[in-house]
């Protein structure tokens, strides 16, 4: 839960807010996946979440071609990387060209992943999504 501003330094390296390294699993706490999100953004998982995202990948009928294409795009641009002892992630620099993260980044926590925003982008999306909070809410939370 949460959402963060950091810098990005030089060498692409992202501060992992402690409140989510903390929620981080024992077994895999060091680990994360990062890989293309959708409306801009990186995905950021944890080992164990990104390992329940595969089984699901897996059980999708790879007959399909939208199937395919989705899955090409989503596990090809995957990453794992590791937390060093200062709380942070090195992102190559395909990933933060394709979410267009420059200096700062904002993470946002989304229940089994955070996002990694370039923070224009995100604002640009909330104000352009067509909808208010309320609209939503009430179509989805019946």
């Amino acid at each position: 839960m949460g959402s963060y501003t950091y810098a990005v330094d030089h060498k692409g390296r992202v501060n992992i807010p402690t409140k989510f390294r903390k929620s981080l699993p024992s077994e895999t706490e060091e680990i994360l996946v990062v890989t293309r999100g959708l409306e801009g953004c990186l995905f950021v998982y944890p080992l164990d979440e990104w390992q329940r995202v595969e089984e699901k990948l897996r059980a999708l009928p790879m007959t399909l071609q939208n199937t395919r294409y989705f899955v090409r795009m989503l596990t090809s641009q995957a990453t794992m990387v590791s937390i060093d002892k200062q709380g942070r992630v090195a992102l190559p620099k395909s990933l933060l060209d394709l979410a267009k993260i420059e200096n700062e980044v904002l993470i946002v926590g989304t229940l089994d992943r955070f996002e990694f925003w370039n923070p224009t982008v995100y604002e640009q999306y909330l104000t352009g999504f067509g909808k208010t909070y309320e609209e939503v809410a009430e179509s989805i939370l019946l």
